[in-house]
Protein backbone atom coordinates (compact mmCIF):
# COMPACT_ATOMS: atom_id res chain seq x y z
CA UNK A 1 0.00 0.00 0.00
CA UNK A 2 1.01 3.15 -0.71
CA UNK A 3 1.96 5.79 2.05
CA UNK A 4 -1.02 8.22 1.06
CA UNK A 5 -3.75 5.47 0.76
CA UNK A 6 -2.26 4.11 4.26
CA UNK A 7 -3.01 7.95 5.43
CA UNK A 8 -5.97 8.00 4.19
CA UNK A 9 -7.07 4.62 5.92
CA UNK A 10 -5.91 5.89 9.59
CA UNK A 11 -7.34 9.33 8.70
CA UNK A 12 -10.42 7.31 8.22
CA UNK A 13 -10.39 4.98 11.41
CA UNK A 14 -9.57 8.00 13.51
CA UNK A 15 -12.47 10.09 12.01
CA UNK A 16 -14.58 7.36 12.67
CA UNK A 17 -13.29 6.09 15.75
CA UNK A 18 -14.35 9.81 16.76
CA UNK A 19 -17.85 9.60 15.36
CA UNK A 20 -18.67 6.76 17.68
CA UNK A 21 -17.31 8.31 20.42
CA UNK A 22 -19.59 11.50 20.01
CA UNK A 23 -22.81 9.39 19.05
CA UNK A 24 -21.99 7.68 22.47
CA UNK A 25 -21.75 11.00 24.31
CA UNK A 26 -24.78 11.83 23.04
CA UNK A 27 -26.87 8.50 23.17
CA UNK A 28 -25.92 8.80 27.14
CA UNK A 29 -26.82 12.50 27.46
CA UNK A 30 -29.96 11.89 25.82
CA UNK A 31 -30.66 9.18 28.27
CA UNK A 32 -29.97 11.08 31.25
CA UNK A 33 -32.00 14.46 30.01
CA UNK A 34 -34.29 11.49 29.87
CA UNK A 35 -34.42 9.97 33.04
CA UNK A 36 -33.79 13.34 34.27
CA UNK A 37 -37.38 14.38 32.76
CA UNK A 38 -39.35 11.19 33.61
CA UNK A 39 -38.32 11.27 37.45
CA UNK A 40 -39.96 14.85 37.08
CA UNK A 41 -42.81 13.09 35.44
CA UNK A 42 -43.14 10.58 38.70
CA UNK A 43 -42.66 13.43 41.50
CA UNK A 44 -39.08 12.21 42.01
CA UNK A 45 -36.43 14.95 42.79
CA UNK A 46 -33.20 15.93 44.01
CA UNK A 47 -30.29 13.15 44.07
CA UNK A 48 -33.38 10.60 43.79
CA UNK A 49 -33.74 12.06 40.31
CA UNK A 50 -29.83 11.84 40.11
CA UNK A 51 -29.76 8.39 40.26
CA UNK A 52 -32.72 7.34 38.44
CA UNK A 53 -31.22 9.52 35.50
CA UNK A 54 -27.83 6.83 36.02
CA UNK A 55 -30.45 4.28 35.63
CA UNK A 56 -31.82 4.87 32.52
CA UNK A 57 -28.15 5.35 30.90
CA UNK A 58 -27.19 1.95 32.47
CA UNK A 59 -30.53 0.61 30.96
CA UNK A 60 -28.88 1.41 27.21
CA UNK A 61 -26.40 -1.29 27.70
CA UNK A 62 -28.69 -3.60 27.89
CA UNK A 63 -29.16 -4.71 24.16
CA UNK A 64 -28.35 -2.44 20.78
CA UNK A 65 -30.54 0.29 20.02
CA UNK A 66 -32.81 2.07 22.30
CA UNK A 67 -35.88 -0.14 22.99
CA UNK A 68 -34.26 -1.16 26.26
CA UNK A 69 -34.18 2.39 27.51
CA UNK A 70 -37.85 2.85 25.93
CA UNK A 71 -39.02 0.03 27.93
CA UNK A 72 -37.54 0.89 31.51
CA UNK A 73 -39.25 4.79 31.57
CA UNK A 74 -42.72 2.97 30.06
CA UNK A 75 -42.50 0.46 32.68
CA UNK A 76 -41.65 2.71 35.32
CA UNK A 77 -44.54 5.11 34.47
CA UNK A 78 -47.02 2.35 34.41
CA UNK A 79 -45.83 1.65 38.01
CA UNK A 80 -46.44 4.53 39.06
CA UNK A 81 -49.17 5.57 37.19
CA UNK A 82 -48.16 7.60 34.91
CA UNK A 83 -50.38 8.11 32.06
CA UNK A 84 -47.78 8.99 28.99
CA UNK A 85 -48.40 7.30 25.81
CA UNK A 86 -45.63 5.50 23.38
CA UNK A 87 -45.97 8.13 21.11
CA UNK A 88 -45.17 10.67 23.73
CA UNK A 89 -42.39 9.23 25.05
CA UNK A 90 -40.61 8.14 21.86
CA UNK A 91 -41.45 12.32 20.87
CA UNK A 92 -39.35 12.88 23.93
CA UNK A 93 -36.55 11.14 23.54
CA UNK A 94 -36.31 12.13 19.83
CA UNK A 95 -36.26 15.69 21.18
CA UNK A 96 -34.24 15.22 24.23
CA UNK A 97 -31.99 13.47 21.02
CA UNK A 98 -31.53 16.94 19.53
CA UNK A 99 -31.21 18.47 22.83
CA UNK A 100 -28.21 15.95 23.91
CA UNK A 101 -26.52 16.52 20.66
CA UNK A 102 -26.48 20.40 20.38
CA UNK A 103 -25.23 20.40 24.22
CA UNK A 104 -22.33 17.77 23.35
CA UNK A 105 -21.48 19.26 20.09
CA UNK A 106 -21.18 22.32 21.38
CA UNK A 107 -19.33 21.15 24.81
CA UNK A 108 -16.81 19.87 21.77
CA UNK A 109 -16.19 22.76 19.95
CA UNK A 110 -17.91 20.61 16.90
Amino acid sequence: MSGSFQDREKAFESKWAHDEELRFKIMARRNKLLGLWAAEQMGITGAEADEYAKAVVRADFEEPGEEDVFRKVHKDFEAKGIARSDHAIRIKMDELLATATDQILHETGK
